[in-house]
């Protein structure tokens, strides 16, 4: 948690700009264990939690938050609906790593009664589903805090090129993705150098994990989230508001 926490409530746009203007700067010429140890006590940066997936590329921020504070918040979203293996993969990461702050949060029973009463609403409706599943509990939780950790890197995509360390997520929170200017083979390296465990999917082909129902293998030369909603129009679960607006852009810190 930052030295002297500090009240954002009802901070005014373009005092936000600015804040998260002066937190570029500031560690603009930094890489992600010096971004991340700064966001984590600088009081412009608030408190922060850091939302993980526990998916194929998780192990990296998780370990740097672990060597950094392992009292950090860790935010994991269980829908019900994920892979054995990722509950197993996200239980024995977490004693391994010695993660003391680990949140699993879930919707509703209530809300999943009303919505998804019969568990096949992803059939008819995947964007209903994630909304229900992870857009609303990740919107409760985050209510708690001034910002988010994320994963995300410039290399995911066209809308991700420009990402800086910090953004806004909205009126009321920023994100901070300390390894935005990382490559594939940093997170391979780094993951080789601090032997890592690895997700176990990874190695049935798996490159990008959600829901087990939404999910499936990746075939040699296809993108590496061709097995995310395979067949539909949608390729992210959309947790990521910019402006207020869900923005698909996924997450998998």
């Amino acid at each position: 948690m930052p030295e002297a926490a500090l009240d954002f409530a009802g901070e005014p746009p373009e005092a936000q700009a600015a804040r998260i203007a002066a937190l570029n700067d500031r560690y603009r010429h930094h890489g992600a264990t010096a971004v991340l140890t700064g966001a984590l006590k600088d009081p412009q940066a608030g408190r922060l939690a850091l939302v993980s997936s526990f998916g194929a590329e998780s192990v990296v921020l998780l370990h740097l938050v672990s060597v950094i504070d392992n009292r950090t918040p860790v935010v994991f979203i269980d829908t019900r609906m994920l892979f054995p293996e990722t509950l197993v993969y996200q239980s024995e990461l977490s004693e391994r790593l010695g993660l003391q702050n680990v949140r699993i949060i879930r919707a509703a029973d209530e809300a999943l009664a009303a919505g998804d009463a019969d568990g096949t609403l992803h059939q008819r409706d995947t964007d209903a589903c994630c909304d229900l599943r992870k857009t609303r509990p990740l919107q409760r939780v985050l209510s708690e805090y001034d910002g988010w950790i994320t994963g995300r890197k410039r290399y995911q995509g066209s809308t991700r090129q420009a990402l800086e360390f910090f953004e806004a997520d909205g009126p009321d929170r920023i994100k901070v993705n300390p390894l935005a200017h990382w490559a594939p083979e940093d997170i391979r390296a780094y993951m080789d150098e601090n032997r890592l465990p690895r997700h176990p999917l990874v190695a049935q082909g798996y490159p990008s994990i959600g829901c087990a129902p939404c999910t499936s293998p990746v075939g040699p030369g296809e993108d590496p989230r061709a097995g995310r909603w395979r067949g539909q129009d949608k390729n992210e679960c959309g947790i990521h508001i910019v402006d207020g607006k869900v923005v698909r852009t996924g997450v998998d810190a």
